[in-house]
């Protein structure tokens, strides 16, 4: 799950960049970036908690 989070790291904030982009210009490429890392982040967040969760489990 980690690594899916370090992939979302990229992906989520070109994505958002894109879409603000075209949608609402360059303002909303910035919205949109911010955006999608703040939600990268949290993905990334979540994976290494729940990892590291199941580790200390064995």
């Amino acid at each position: 799950m980690p690594v899916i989070g370090c992939l979302l790291l990229i992906v989520l904030p070109l994505l958002g960049l894109t879409a603000g982009g075209f949608l609402w210009g360059a303002e909303g490429a910035k919205w949109g970036a911010g955006i999608g890392f703040t939600l990268a982040i949290a993905v990334f967040g979540g994976g290494s908690y729940a990892f590291i969760k199941g580790m200390r489990g064995r």
